[in-house]
């Protein structure tokens, strides 16, 4: 019985194809909207989980100011300096720590000027190359006794002065000459990518920065909890900068933290983005359950011939309620291909145009088995009332209706 009904409801569809089509392209468009949503914050979160895993469990940071991420320099007037990193070296727990600075500098290569962030690095030991998961892929690392810089893939590979610079190159920092002394490999981060290393001592003297610290990397002992020696790290640090809970001028950040923080965003963003997208399927909605109305109208007749031969309103009110869901699944099925299409689209142009890995597309089996079963529904829900109308047709109306 049930193939039955499933045959004479795409038997309906098929009857009247134009009208079949535009009502499937308000579900489709509005199904693939969704899934594109979704599979992209999903590949994001995907990527800042990845990004996070190279970064490992075992360290924390500390930066100036109370802000999330804030921007590198002096937050407010409030710096960080190297009393703070001898301080934070004192704490039971600490294994390593990585101080970093930055500045601005104006970058001239080939005739052609860039503004980008320049940082500085201590060498002293490994934790620089793995806090950045730094691979070289020409040249060298720095040292402290080697000067010049270290540059990220895309001046190599992404175009920024007109031709690629490479190991031996000069450029013209602040109206100084630098030497390239290695490239790194491609990291997926367009701003990681383009970025620019000094050694910190070389750093320190090329911008005229003493004493300021922008960011500090704190690595802990093996065995040791992180979030607890981040508490020490902030106890000291306090009593090291005569500052309360309350007045407070720095910000100790641990993985989770902010890894909760980027997560919270993304959802945010999601809901938002997602709601809009459901008000568009609600509209595809209104469209199906206008279809199926014009379709019981138009089969008036044909209602009554089931019905005098022995169709009881169960089987009109089913026919009908699978003529809609069938309508709500095959826009699902066609805007679940398409929206993976569009951010397959999507993730080819931000990693061969962008040069970032970070918008990836992500369609686990529950997102797509969800997008169906979703579309289906709402096709069935919405034609719920036409459903219930044709079941309730009456014969001899019914087969007088012209």
């Amino acid at each position: 019985m049930i193939r039955d009904y499933f045959k004479l409801a795409f038997r309906n569809l098929k009857r009247s194809k134009l009208r079949t089509f535009l009502t499937l392209m308000g579900i489709f468009v509005s199904i693939a909207t969704i899934f594109m949503l979704v599979s992209l914050s999903l590949g994001l979160q995907g990527a800042v989980e990845e990004q996070f895993e190279a970064l490992g469990a075992d360290k924390f940071f500390v930066q100036p100011g109370t802000g999330f991420l804030g921007p590198p320099g002096s937050v407010g007037g409030v710096i960080l300096s190297r009393k703070d990193v001898n301080t934070i070296e004192e704490v039971r727990g600490v294994k390593d720590v990585l101080e970093t600075v930055t500045a601005n500098a104006k970058v001239e290569f080939n005739k052609k000027t860039r503004y980008m962030i320049v940082w500085g690095i201590s060498t002293e030991n490994e934790l620089y190359i793995k806090t950045g998961n730094y691979k070289i892929e020409d040249g060298r690392f720095l040292s402290e006794s080697g000067g010049g810089a270290l540059l990220g893939n895309l001046h190599k590979t992404g175009n920024l002065f007109g031709k690629p610079v490479s190991v031996g190159n000069k450029l013209i920092l602040n109206d100084k000459e630098v030497k390239v002394r290695g490239i790194m490999q491609k990291i997926g981060n367009p701003d990681d990518d383009r970025t620019i290393i000094f050694e910190l001592d070389e750093f320190r003297r090329f911008f005229g920065v003493p004493e300021r610290v922008d960011w500090i990397v704190v690595q802990v002992q093996d065995g040791e909890d992180v979030n607890e020696v981040a508490l020490r790290v902030e106890e000291d640090l306090r009593d090291s900068r005569d500052v309360t809970e309350k007045t407070q001028d720095f910000t100790i950040l641990t993985p989770e933290e902010l890894l909760g923080g980027f997560k919270d965003i993304l959802s945010i963003i999601t809901a938002f983005l997602g709601a809009v997208a459901t008000i568009s399927l609600f509209v595809g909605g209104v469209g199906i359950a206008n279809t199926m109305y014009t379709s019981v109208l138009e089969r008036t007749r044909e209602i009554g011939v089931m019905k005098a031969i022995g169709a009881k309103n169960k089987d009109i009110l089913m026919i009908f309620l699978i003529e809609a869901g069938l309508l709500g699944l095959t826009g699902g099925i066609i805007g679940v291909g398409l929206g993976f299409g569009v951010t397959k689209t999507i993730e080819y142009i931000a990693i061969n145009q962008l040069n970032t890995t970070l918008l990836q597309a992500a369609a686990p089996f529950y997102l797509v088995l969800g997008c169906l079963m979703f579309s289906f529904i709402i096709g069935a829900v919405s034609g719920l009332l036409p459903a219930k109308r044709a079941s309730q047709t009456n014969v001899v109306d019914a087969l007088r209706y012209e």
